[in-house]
């Protein structure tokens, strides 16, 4: 890396982890490798997710005429496909067009039989796109739950166990109005770990768990009072249907975050896969990137994957990238030598801001200061947009059209 800008050099790396996690490229080898069977009935392809539209559109090209189609995805990567129903929800807070496409998703798998075939197409952010309250629920109550789990500080995989009882379609809900039809789905993990109950809150998979435990998480978690009354009445109440899958899909894996690293390493093989599994508190996450940081050598490459969550306690803007780039901006300020610390979401979207994330270096604090600015402050109220705005460090690249979680990495001159 001698003589080269480290700044460039993350950012090019960042890329390579996006274009691992294309995916068109993950459809085609998936249906080139094995085809879908013939299907004598009616053929329905339905995608959700940030991807939803690359993975429709690729899909479409490996499929025979006719078939029925809906993509649901967010508004950065709203495109119109020919022969597609393109729908467009809100994330990460669902809005009445989340709950348009949740509608349209089931209305198409209505009333199918056996000979029928679904092809499910499943990407991160579907869990707020296509919403369909479970009955007692209103939008708003919905809206208003799912605003209380992201500031809860809960990872991932236990806000999914909270959203499925609270939905129709979420927790194998689109399997059982599917039924039945022959289901293959192909999921582009964003989830660490990649448990397919939580890809989505995994609309073709069995659900993560019951509403009794749902109800326990949240009261551990101290924000069951901040539920709705309807939401607390409907978790308090007995299970209406089995939660495990009325009928088995063909569910299938065709990228995540782990190949996204290994990209990396083909990109730049003086990197090293320190950690795949970054969970959990996001200050826990710097302290522990801070502590790889201290023993790293010259000229190394630590690469780190997974996804970290934060516990809103201020007004402030910002996201789990953005946050932890600024802490780990101001546990290693005092390193010396040249520096670059990237955090990005793989979606190019890190909390409600456009950002993806952050790139912070040796210089970032005292740029924030010399704006004026307290960065130990900012970091309180939860407002590392507008720290790293200060600074010039924010990672900017608009949505990618994937979604595989979270990827850092920390490059040292040698």
């Amino acid at each position: 890396m001698a003589g080269t800008d480290l700044r460039q050099v993350a950012v090019a790396l960042f890329k390579d982890a996006v274009a691992a996690a294309d995916p068109a490229g993950a459809v085609r080898r998936a249906l080139v490798s094995d085809p879908l069977p013939d299907c004598a009935g009616r053929r329905v392809v339905l995608a959700v997710g940030k991807a939803a539209c690359a993975m429709m559109e690729e899909a479409l090209r490996h499929l025979p005429d006719p078939y029925a189609a809906i993509a649901v995805t967010n508004r950065e990567n709203l495109r119109e496909l020919d022969g597609v129903q393109v729908l467009c929800g809100a994330h990460p807070v669902p809005d009445a067009g989340s709950a348009r496409a949740g509608d349209a998703l089931l209305a198409a798998v209505a009333g199918l039989g056996t000979a029928d075939q679904v092809l499910a197409l499943v990407s991160g952010g579907g869990s707020a796109l296509a919403v369909a309250p479970a009955e007692g629920l209103s939008l708003a109550e919905k809206q208003q739950a799912n605003a209380v789990l992201l500031g809860s500080g809960l990872d991932i995989n236990r806000m999914n166990l909270v959203r499925q009882c609270l939905s129709r379609i979420k927790g194998g809900g689109l399997l059982r109005a599917a039924a039945p039809a022959l289901v293959r789905s192909l999921i582009l993990s964003d989830v660490i770990g990649d448990d397919l109950r939580v890809v989505a809150s995994g609309p073709t998979v069995s659900a993560v768990g019951t509403r009794a435990e749902a109800r326990q998480l949240l009261q551990e978690a101290g924000v069951w009072q901040d539920m709705p009354a309807a939401v607390q009445r409907h978790l308090s109440q007995e299970e209406t249907h089995e939660t495990g899958r009325p009928a088995e899909a063909d569910n299938r894996i065709v990228g995540s975050n782990r190949v996204s690293l290994k990209a990396i390493l083909t990109a730049c093989p003086e990197a090293l896969i320190v950690n795949d599994a970054l969970c959990g508190d996001v200050a826990t996450g710097a302290e522990f990137i801070l502590s790889q940081i201290q023993q790293s050598q010259s000229g190394q490459v630590l690469v780190f994957g997974g996804e970290t969550t934060v516990r809103l306690r201020g007004d402030g803007l910002g996201g789990r990238n953005q946050e932890l780039a600024l802490r780990v901006a101001l546990g290693a300020k005092d390193i010396s030598g040249d520096w670059v610390f990237l955090s990005g979401g793989t979606d190019g979207r890190d909390g409600p801001t456009d950002a993806a994330g952050g790139v912070v270096d040796s210089g970032t604090i005292a740029r924030i200061e010399a704006a004026g600015l307290d960065p130990q402050a900012m970091l309180a109220r939860n407002d590392s947009y507008h720290a790293l705005q200060a600074a010039g460090d924010l990672l900017v690249t608009g949505g990618t059209g994937t979604n595989v979680a979270d990827v850092q990495l920390f490059l040292r001159r040698s």
